[in-house]
């Protein structure tokens, strides 16, 4: 464990990487790529790039359960940088969910809308709905999507109840779900903290589950096998209590 003014200099140290190697060098050049492909391998340099110069480690294992074929990512959330982190881990064919408003963010709206990201306005229950049936759609025609089901974090390390809506769409288009956690995040960036703090970055991916059938009771049983899979190795608590799932309406 580092000393406090230790840490708080790398923090600093890593925000000055951050703004430079990210946000300065790497993503004019994404914005600029002429293919999806292009600007999400970049996206994912970017991230490595600024974790390898920052000194903190990033082990990604598990990548050979993800299958040939579509499948849904789901992840824990425990910080600010969760997505950057798992764009960094995931091959570049997968799609990211984001909440609607990040889409009118100066700058970081148009790195988000260039990197392919999906739109969600998670506090609609009719346009989630509307998305959700798009999404099936996507994911039949042979579409990757990462997910974090429990919509949002807090500062207490527990994993939150989950939405639905990730495993309506694996149900619904027969694709399978492949559980990932990720560790070290919260240390990393989590809620309330201004500044990095370092730490290591673990993500792992887990054996692909599949629905039973297309049904709303074979995606929920989807759901709790996953999330089982997801507590037994996020290394927090259970938080099923901290906050309700939100349904989407089938």
């Amino acid at each position: 464990m580092l000393p406090t003014f230790l840490r708080k200099l790398h923090g600093i140290y890593a925000v000055a990487v951050f703004v430079i190697v990210v946000l300065m060098l790497f993503c004019p050049l994404l914005i600029v790529m002429p293919t999806l492909r292009m600007r999400r391998a970049i996206g994912r340099l970017a991230v490595r790039a600024w974790m390898l110069i920052s000194l903190m480690p990033f082990r990604v294992s598990g990548r050979q359960h993800l299958p040939d074929g579509p499948c849904i990512v789901i992840c824990n959330h425990a910080s600010y940088v969760d997505g950057i982190l798992l764009t960094a881990a995931l091959p570049s064919h997968f799609t990211f969910f984001v909440q609607h408003g990040a889409a009118e963010w100066p700058y970081i709206g148009l790195v988000l809308r260039r990197m392919g990201c999906q739109f969600v306005n998670r506090t609609s229950p009719r346009e989630a709905a509307k998305a959700t049936k798009t999404l099936i759609d996507r994911a039949r025609a042979g579409e990757s999507f990462a997910i974090f089901p429990e919509g949002t974090f807090r500062a207490a390390p527990v994993l939150l109840p989950f939405q639905s809506g990730a495993f309506l769409i694996a149900a619904r288009a027969g694709v399978p779900v492949v559980p990932a956690v990720i560790r070290g995040s919260r240390t990393l960036l989590g809620e309330g903290r201004k500044l990095f703090t370092w730490s290591a970055i673990d993500i792992q991916c887990f054996t692909a589950l599949h629905a039973s059938g297309d049904s709303r009771e074979a995606a929920d049983t989807l759901s709790v096998t996953a999330r089982a899979v997801m507590l037994a190795h996020c290394g927090e608590a259970d938080g099923s209590q901290a906050a309700p799932a939100v349904r989407v309406a089938s």
